[in-house]
């Protein structure tokens, strides 16, 4: 292995020269870190993502202990790099490898604690373990109960691995149970998903809204319309509107 793929010190240099400060500000305020916010004490260095990509595609050889200092880190784009490397890591693991990262990425998801984490990861390492049946689905129905927003989030997102492959029954089946989720992040993920099962498979979309529409959370409900018709939209935001 060469020395830069196992080098983490070099890695958080990398990252460190690429601050942004007035660009940290604006992320700042963007992913919610204020007192009370689902970001509380999240600090950023400014990077954007395709920073962090191009800097994580030289460090794939990084122990998981590394990765799971880069996880403990207060700084954003530590953990983003941690979690990206994770998905490349997977992606060209053999099978022992996979499970062990998958593992890895359940037990650590504390730290997997803001959206854009979740969103760029859980589909690729949870959902594709078990969308390939290296692990049992019904282990999101755990997640998607969690106290922890993230895990909640990981499980609706790891279903996107399942929609790709044109099964979906458990993305209706978490939608169906977060629709009294507390939390607009979760409103979004799960419309979002309703979203994207409902551009290939259209009817099983309006099936569940014409059930659920009435006492979806607003949010939810826009972003699973989206891509419909504007007078199908509108049908359903005056059930809403009805059932509020």
């Amino acid at each position: 292995m060469s020395q830069i793929c196992s080098n983490l010190p070099k890695l958080v240099a990398e990252l460190e020269a690429c601050q942004d400060c007035k660009q940290a500000r604006v992320l700042q305020r963007f992913f919610k870190t204020g007192k009370g916010e689902y970001g509380e004490g999240d600090l950023f260095w400014g990077l954007r993502v395709s920073q962090i990509r191009a800097i994580a595609k030289h460090y794939l050889g990084l122990s998981l202990e590394d990765l799971g200092i880069l996880l403990a880190s207060a700084v954003h784009e530590k953990r983003a790099c941690a979690v990206i490397i994770m998905v490349g890591q997977y992606q060209k693991a053999d099978l022992p490898a996979k499970q062990k990262i998958y593992d890895f990425y359940l037990a650590h998801t504390h730290w997997i604690n803001n959206w854009d984490l979740v969103d760029i990861s859980a589909p690729h390492i949870v959902g594709e373990h078990l969308v390939k049946k290296l692990a049992d689905p019904k282990m999101l129905f755990r997640l998607v109960k969690s106290k922890l927003l993230w895990e909640r989030r990981i499980a609706m997102l790891a279903t996107f691995a399942f929609i790709k492959q044109g099964q979906y029954k458990l993305t209706l089946d978490l939608a169906e149970l977060l629709l009294n989720d507390p939390h607009d992040l979760m409103h979004k993920a799960t419309g979002w998903m309703l979203r994207e099962m409902g551009k290939r498979q259209e009817d099983l979309l309006l099936d569940f809204l014409d059930q659920y529409a009435a006492q979806m959370p607003r949010v939810m409900l826009r972003y699973a319309i989206e891509k419909l018709p504007q007078e199908v939209r509108q049908g359903y935001l005056g059930k809403k509107s009805v059932g509020s």
